[in-house]
Parts: structure tokens; sequence; C-alpha cells
């Protein structure tokens, strides 16, 4: 028995060394997060099945949605409960402090995109995509958004280009899907 305690005792300790704060094991938290995402984004290309890969784009939203901070998050919370109730101007200032807050926080551009996509500001939607796309490259919300406005704006040829680049990233996407055979039927019968 007391072989054990002079076994489990070492083991305990360096485990509440690793964990404490300012360890190594913490600093390291943001690499496990950033190749949890890559790890998911590779799981979502290889996906062949629609069903896992929606349930993988839900765990990459998830892991969007994480700002790590408690006051971004309820303002968050406070801009979706103001679109829902089509509040856009309040929305916005919400996603304005978020923003201000976390400038490296994707996910507060895109949601700020998407308001205004709501609204029908498509020039300030767009700039806010750009960004998220700056931050997060592999951001399928965006670019399916940006295709989107694209497309309502008559740009079909570069909306067709943003739906592939989706479908590169998220192949199982079946709106994307969708909308690259119907863009390019439409951009066929046009003779491009």
């Amino acid at each position: 028995m007391r072989n054990l305690f002079h076994v489990l005792i070492p083991a305990l300790v360096a485990t509440l060394v690793a964990l404490s704060p300012g360890s190594a094991a913490e600093d390291a938290a943001p690499i496990d997060e950033a190749s949890r995402l890559d790890r998911l984004f590779a799981d979502l290309k290889r996906e062949r099945n629609e069903k896992a890969a929606e349930r993988i784009a839900s765990q990459i939203w998830a892991e969007w949605r994480k700002s790590g901070s408690a006051s971004v998050d309820l303002m968050l919370q406070w801009s979706n409960e103001a679109a829902e109730n089509k509040k856009f101007d309040v929305a916005l200032d919400f996603l304005d402090q978020v923003i201000t807050l976390q400038p490296d926080f994707a996910e507060g551009w895109n949601r700020r995109a998407t308001i205004h996509f709501m609204m029908d500001n498509y020039a300030k939607s767009m700039a806010d995509i750009e960004h998220t796309l700056r931050l997060e490259p592999r951001h399928f919300g965006a670019l399916t958004g940006l295709a989107a406005i694209l497309k309502e704006t008559g740009r079909k040829e570069l909306a067709l280009d943003a739906y592939e680049r989706t479908l590169a990233i998220y192949p199982m996407m079946r709106d994307a899907q969708s909308e690259v055979a119907t863009l390019s039927e439409e951009l066929a019968g046009e003779g491009i």
C-alpha cells in the first residue's frame, strides 16, 4: 500500500502542476483548440455521409462560437435575441461592442455580416465577410453569405466561385451543391 502512495503522489503532484495557472498545459490550450479545429476541418472534407458531415459542421460552429469571454458571449446572445425580434439596429450595437472587445474573433464579424445581410445592406455585409475570411479563411458560413450576395447582385460567375470554394471546405453542403449546379446551368445557358 505504501508503494502505491509513492507512485500516486508524484503523479498527482505532476498533474496538478501541469494544470496550474500559467503552466505549459494551460499555455498549450489555444494550440489544442486550433488543432481540434484543424482535425474537424479535415474530417469535414473527407466525410461523404451528409448527416455525419452536418454533425462535424455543428462541432465547427461550436468552436467558432467560443469567444473565451463571458461579456462577449452575453452580447452575442443579446444580439441574437434582438435579431430574432427584428431589432437589427440593437443587434448591430451589441455586435459593434463584440468587435471592439475582440477584434480577432471571427464569429463577431460574421454575425455582424449576417445582420447587415438581413437588412439588405450588402456593402457592409461584404466588408464584414471579408474581415471574417481574413481571420478564418475556412469559414464556410461567411463564404455562403458572400456567394448569396454575389448571386443576388447578378455576379453569377463570382457567386459560383464562392460556392465552389465552400465545397472545397465542406463538400457535403447540399445548399452549396445545389447552387453550384443551378449557377453552372445558368451560366452555360448564357454562353460564358
